[in-house]
């Protein structure tokens, strides 16, 4: 079968962001051309290279929210978006965090892209889960209120002590506290489970 155009591809593939593998599973060629391709149409202004092996369509910048290629970014792992990115969003904290904050199974690390800077951090994978669909616009996973709190405690008792700090943290009429104790209870470390309660109590008790 002969190899099809990048752009046919993309069309193809129905959405402005996309992968170099999603390009070649579309029928673009081996992984080399199809960056090459890739690579000419980035310097006719076409495409952007987002990261490694993700690019979006330039015109449609400005139109998508970075939160919708964070799963392109960890192609081996899972991702939601968890910690104070989910508390920001959930309306829950209202200083906008400088980089969006992402929950995996894989390694802990940052990725500066060019469309924000990602911080990917590792839980349990017994850990990995209370987490759904965003419901504000955006086709992205995000932590429940409840579990994006645990979530971030979690990562306090690891050293990440900029994650056990909240200046405001506001809690709507919805966010259920006995759901926090059960995502606590879930927790499969011991000390970490207990250095998550000791902190839980400490925020939660003028509430």
């Amino acid at each position: 079968m002969a190899n099809i155009p990048v752009l046919a591809a993309i069309k193809k593939l129905g959405r402005p962001f996309f992968t170099t593998h999603e390009m070649c599973l579309c029928g673009t060629g081996s992984a080399s051309n199809t960056v090459q391709a890739l690579g000419h149409l980035v310097r006719q202004g076409v495409v952007m290279k987002v990261a490694r092996g993700v690019w979006l369509l330039e015109g449609e910048k400005d139109k998508i929210s970075p939160y919708a290629v964070a799963a392109l970014l960890s192609p081996r792992h899972r991702v939601y978006v968890s910690f104070t990115s989910a508390l920001h969003l959930h309306g829950m904290i209202e200083q906008i965090p400088q980089t969006i904050t992402l929950a995996s199974t894989g390694h802990t690390r940052t990725l500066r892209t060019r469309m924000g800077t990602f911080c990917i951090h590792r839980i349990s994978p017994d850990f990995f889960k209370g987490f759904d669909w965003y419901r504000g616009g955006g086709s992205f996973l995000i932590a429940a209120p409840e579990k994006a709190l645990v979530d971030c405690l979690y990562l306090a008792s690891r050293r990440k002590r900029q994650f056990g700090h909240f200046p405001e943290l506001h809690f709507p009429r919805s966010f259920s506290f006995a759901g926090v104790r059960r995502w606590v209870r879930e927790i499969p470390n011991k000390r970490v489970r207990a250095a998550v309660q000791k902190r839980l109590v400490s925020i939660t008790k003028h509430v």
